[in-house]
């Protein structure tokens, strides 16, 4: 639990500084001039790239076990890449600086959730990466404030981009103080899985199809963003406050589901699915209350989503392959996550009830894929 509190500080720190940034995403590329489809594009392939590129990364810390040398590149370029948008003033640079920073979350994320595992087997895989998230979760609430307040002082953008340089630094060195006081992770898990034929079971596929429907139809927060901004719903010091709360709901959200994946698997995961399926009704609507609900909706479902995918891919995949299996299941997340945010974004110009529907359908259209799962689970 030590080892994962640590890597939970480092977190903190990290969520403070991008998501951060991604709660004033869609606001900041709507002032450069971007349109609703190039703001759910980048969303789109920001995510495209930060999971898919995770294939590569996960089969690279398989091969040559340097997870720790893995996990500091990618934290490196994931964080400094924030502070950097202080200097942008048209939004393709911001885009760029924003998709970098998604690329370094994908070089370090298998790496450093490999070594999660093998803490998580001694407290509950659900658990260990619940109190991961719900301490993720507390910089990603925590940061939004501070840039409301710089927002609402300064006015400028910029200003609140540049001041997340401090909490990126901070997060490198206790990364750095993690790496030097926990070399070897790999002998915190004393029963390792089996080995087996090295192939990724069946329920991995099954699991992976049925997140991919959910990660398509999950609208990415800087599209609601925009829609807030376009609209005029609330004004733009309040957007990162309602980010900030979204993202407090989500580390209570990932403590309860997670736990409770210890106890009943996926079943967990369906029902927090069924209860955040609907959010696009309520967040995609003119009133500022119907909004703020369909943003709770949303923050329970990415709390569940973060906490307990994370854990369901340890428990399916052998240890040996665990970096590969991360790393392909992220980028099938990824590429179904691009493909919904780019559609989404596209539907938003054009007719609002598409995109709402298709939101509603996609995730619901998991569930019968992940009951069907629970039960190839439930025999092993």
């Amino acid at each position: 639990m030590r080892f994962i509190l640590l890597l939970g500080v480092v977190s903190l720190l990290a969520d403070v500084t991008y998501e951060s940034a991604r709660s004033l995403a869609g606001p900041y590329l709507a002032i450069l001039g971007a349109s609703g489809a190039v703001v759910g594009i980048t969303a789109g392939l920001g995510e495209l790239l930060g999971y898919g590129l995770r294939f590569f990364s996960g089969l690279l810390s398989d091969k040559t076990r340097r997870y720790w040398l893995i996990t500091i590149i990618g934290y490196v370029v994931n964080l400094l890449a924030v502070p950097l948008l202080a200097l942008t003033h048209h939004w393709p640079m911001a885009v760029a600086l924003m998709i970098t920073e998604r690329i370094g979350k994908s070089i370090r994320t298998p790496a450093r959730d490999v070594m999660l595992s093998h803490a998580t087997a001694s407290v509950g895989r659900g658990w260990g990466f619940a109190v991961h998230e719900a301490m993720d979760q507390i910089g990603a609430m925590t940061g939004p404030v501070i840039v409301m307040i710089v927002l609402a002082i300064s006015g400028s953008y910029r200003y609140a981009f540049a001041i997340l340089a401090i909490p990126a630094i901070l997060a490198i060195i206790v990364l750095l103080i993690a790496r030097f006081n926990y070399p070897h992770p790999q002998k915190l898990e004393t029963k390792q899985a089996e080995i087996g034929d090295g192939k990724l079971p069946t329920a991995f596929w099954m699991y992976l199809g049925a997140i991919g429907l959910v990660a398509a139809g999950f609208a990415d927060y800087p599209l609601i963003a925009f829609h807030i901004k376009q609209n005029n719903i609330f004004a733009d010091k309040w957007i990162p406050l309602l980010y900030a709360i979204a993202m407090g709901v989500d580390g209570l959200a990932a403590l309860l589901f997670g736990k409770w994946y210890d106890k009943k698997k996926l079943l967990s995961l369906a029902t927090a699915i069924a209860i955040s399926s609907l959010f696009a009704i309520f967040a995609f609507s003119l009133s500022p209350i119907a909004i703020v609900v369909g943003i709770l909706l949303w923050s329970v479902g990415m709390g569940a989503q973060e906490s307990i995918i994370r854990a369901a891919v340890a428990d399916f995949v052998p240890t040996a392959k665990r970096g590969t299996g991360y790393g392909i299941f992220n980028a099938g997340y990824g590429i179904c996550w691009f493909l919904g945010s780019a559609l989404m974004g596209v539907l938003y110009d054009f007719s609002l009830v598409s995109l709402i529907a298709f939101s509603v359908v996609s995730q619901a259209a998991s569930l019968p894929l992940l009951i069907g799962t629970q039960k190839h689970f439930a025999g092993k």
